[in-house]
């Protein structure tokens, strides 16, 4: 147990565990679900899965939205610039982890306001808990479909951007 919590990063600390507790905790107050856990091992397994789905989330559909042509809220760094920054200043990394910090906290909000819609859609038009289970994993493959996307493509241009560095 102690070596698991030893290769726990901040990273998964903020981005994943933070998250997914605040989530749990505020979804308890402002709806009827209730996903906290007795037993702390569960929990902490469910509270981490569950910001890790929040990061997902704002990784594949908050990002995009504040990057889009229309919004032009962010800008981001050509990926090749950004690993050549990162050999040469160690503190870009250490921004890049606040920065998405902030967008998965953006992220938890949203998905609660998400929540919190369902629960009257699903008791306006009477959607069983089966259904909601149902929803539910089709949505999970959905975000793990296009995150696993998203992460093979950072690796091509990892290996492209050290490949052109020799």
């Amino acid at each position: 147990m102690k070596e698991i919590i030893d290769k726990i990063s901040s990273y998964n600390i903020f981005n994943y565990l933070f998250p997914g507790v605040l989530y749990v905790i505020f979804l308890r107050e402002i709806t009827n679900y209730d996903l906290g856990q007795e037993n702390n091992f569960l929990g902490a397994v469910l509270y981490y899965f569950i910001g890790l789905v929040i990061s997902r989330f704002g990784s594949l559909i908050i990002g995009k939205i504040l990057q889009s042509k229309r919004l032009k809220f962010i800008k981001f760094s050509d990926y090749t610039d950004y690993i050549n920054a990162c050999d040469k200043d160690n503190k870009i990394e250490l921004f890049s982890e606040v920065n998405n910090m902030y967008r998965t906290l953006i992220s938890l909000f949203c998905t609660l306001l998400l929540s919190v819609l369902y629960e009257q859609v699903a008791i306006w038009i009477k959607i069983s808990e089966k259904t909601s289970y149902i929803l539910l994993v089709v949505a999970l493959i959905i975000i793990f479909v296009f995150s696993y996307r998203k992460q093979t493509g950072f690796v091509i241009k990892r290996v492209a951007s050290r490949n052109k560095k020799k």
